[in-house]
């Protein structure tokens, strides 16, 4: 018989202070990133929440500094965190760290134009070709990468990482587990935010031209090769000591329709997932932290689907 599984609590870094007694928690996390975490009001009537659908078998509190100011826009702005810095690297010790990072980072990168201030943007600056600079079509969507531009990502990513790593062992929590997350493959449409940011990819593969017939299998390129450089940190114990990585590609999201503006699958807009979404990853994710922090070896579970108990 599956045991009682309930959602965390999630708190900013004001309330957390506030309440003072946390006793109740079995588990204790600190969280930030970008928005599929950013739980700030606004946001969630925005769209869902990813952290807030995560559950677990015993209490658990997570003090998230996303939302609190704003998601986070790239992962060096991590620095420019205050509270999760000080929360982090402070006295409180923690038996996990959640991130969701990486994602505006890659977003960041393909929104690169092929030409800035008159000039062409240098192909290790961007991760897109110009129509002139496509490979053999016998290449897929690889044609249109940017080889050298994505060794700058990586570079980039890896050296983030590692800063985060260093942060976590300068202080009371050294060598606690880092749970990250990837990305659920988004379909480049033009569905922008309520905020009025966005569409994201959409425009980014129109500006340089790229088939729409093949818009779908760039998205999961993308995000595939995302996933996979996460993943080969996490394999590289040596320099990335416990540091966990989920792969939510795996996860069977219903993709958005092709041109909608709006909800569609389980998809909120363009790159943000509805809850319906939200809870598919969550729930598998969660299975995976609960076995890194339990000590038990982890079964492998993908939810067949189904909602969570916020609703859609």
């Amino acid at each position: 018989m599956e045991s009682r599984l309930d959602h965390l609590v999630c708190l900013t870094p004001d309330d957390y202070k506030r309440r003072g007694d946390h006793r109740a928690a079995h588990w204790k996390l600190l969280a930030h990133g970008d928005s599929w975490f950013s739980f700030a009001s606004a946001k969630v009537d925005a769209h869902a929440n990813l952290l807030e659908e995560l559950m677990f078998s015993q209490p658990t509190l997570a003090v998230s500094c996303a939302g609190h100011h704003n998601a986070l826009r790239r992962m060096v702005d991590l620095e420019g965190s205050p509270d999760f810095v000080e929360l982090l690297d402070g006295e409180e010790t923690w038996d996990g760290i959640l991130l969701s990072v990486g994602g505006n980072d890659l977003v960041s990168a393909a929104q690169v134009p092929a030409i800035h201030a008159g000039e062409p943007t240098p192909l290790h600056l961007r991760l897109l070709r110009r129509q002139t600079e496509w490979g053999a079509p016998g290449a897929g969507v690889g044609r249109y990468f940017s080889e050298e531009g994505w060794a700058t990502y990586s570079q980039y990513i890896r050296a983030n990482l590692k800063h985060i790593l260093s942060l976590r062992d300068d202080g009371p929590n050294q060598g606690k587990p880092i749970f990250m997350h990837c990305y659920a493959v988004p379909t480049p449409r033009p569905a922008g935010a309520e905020d009025a940011s966005g569409p994201w990819l959409y425009p980014a593969l129109k500006a340089y031209a790229i088939p729409q017939a093949d818009w779908a299998a760039m998205s999961r390129s993308m995000v595939s090769k995302l996933a996979a450089l996460l993943k080969a940190c996490a394999a590289d114990t040596a320099q990335f000591p416990n540091l966990h990585v989920f792969d939510s590609t795996q996860v069977p999201i219903a993709p958005a329709a092709l041109g909608t503006s709006g909800i569609s699958g389980d998809w909120h807009n363009e790159i943000h997932l509805n809850h319906s979404g939200c809870f598919k990853i969550a729930r598998a994710w969660s299975t995976q932290i609960e076995a890194v922090l339990s000590g038990k070896p982890l079964v492998a579970e993908v939810p067949k689907g189904g909602r969570g108990k916020r609703g859609g």
